[in-house]
């Protein structure tokens, strides 16, 4: 929680705790080999698998998400990095994975808050004007087909943002802070990584610096609430919902749409149309934060 009484990052300290008894850098950078080596093979025997079910056109769409089952898939395979920095925090710093989590109680008693807290938000946001993305929305699945989904849905996007923060503002954002004291380094780098893994200009083309912009704010005011509250519950609950509402709700039709109830009436090529709801983004995330950082003060 936020300690109006003493630093404001004193509650890091208990997720910092365990990594500081074994700071030394080459444990960090050689528990990230590791990670990345479990991802890289686990993924590539999940892609041959693919590969052996269909034919080239298939895999292509299979890797953009474009049907429920492709996006369920890919959003689960996120749990290889789950276990990957379970490996790498046994190995190199001799904890499980619940110390990178922080105590499991306070993180659930604060996920549950800050979800609260976002759903409330997002219910606001969605009676303001405008009601549409500047075009009206393309219906994507069934109504009852995405009902039906929801359930496994939700847990495969939990599994997806649940691995992102265990491995940057868990065990990459602790392992530094047990090393270096400045919060410029602990926080600041995690975010930088996270930012150059979003950046696609392929992809994204002129936006693709803003985007990478954004996912580093995003992975800023994530560690600032992992610092803050001591637990990674918050900084899960807040990618959660951003998630949720980008792949479930309305997506873009050529990447990870699979399972969203609408479709943009534009795809990611179309920078000019996409640009102005970036800065939409960019807002929203920053009352998101400002919104999960109250929740956590009551």
């Amino acid at each position: 929680m936020d300690r109006q009484h003493g630093a404001p990052y004193c509650a890091h300290e208990t997720l910092v705790a365990e990594a500081r008894n074994y700071p030394q850098l080459w444990r960090t950078v050689a528990g990230l080999a590791v990670v990345a080596a479990i991802i890289i093979a686990l993924n590539a025997v999940l892609f041959g698998v693919v590969a052996s079910l269909g034919p080239p056109d298939w895999v292509l769409a299979f890797l953009n998400g474009s049907s429920p089952v492709a996006m369920l898939v890919l959003l689960t395979s996120f749990a290889f990095a789950i276990l990957g920095v379970a490996v790498a925090a046994r190995q190199f710093q001799h904890r499980g994975l619940g110390s990178v989590l922080g105590p499991r109680s306070l993180a659930i008693f604060q996920f549950w808050r800050v979800l609260r807290a976002l759903l409330a938000l997002g219910a606001v946001v969605l009676i303001l004007p405008p009601y549409d993305m500047g075009m009206p929305l393309l219906p994507n699945l069934p109504l009852s087909t995405w009902v039906g989904l929801l359930p496994l849905s939700i847990v495969a996007i939990l599994i997806q943002t649940g691995a992102e923060e265990i491995l940057f503002r868990g065990y990459l954002q602790q392992s530094l802070a047990a090393r270096f004291r400045s919060p410029l380094i602990w926080m600041g780098l995690p975010s930088i990584l996270f930012a150059l893994g979003h950046y696609t200009p392929v992809a994204a083309g002129d936006n693709a610096g803003l985007i990478a912009v954004w996912a580093c704010m995003f992975g800023l005011f994530s560690a600032d609430l992992t610092a803050r509250s001591g637990t990674l519950g918050p900084a899960i609950a807040m990618h959660f919902v951003n998630n949720a509402v980008a792949l479930l709700l309305v997506s873009l039709p050529d990447n990870l749409g699979g399972l969203a109830l609408f479709h943009l009436p534009y795809d990611m090529t179309d920078t000019q149309a996409l640009r102005p709801w970036l800065a939409v983004d960019f807002a929203v995330m920053i009352v998101s934060w400002l919104t999960a950082r109250l929740a956590l003060r009551r």
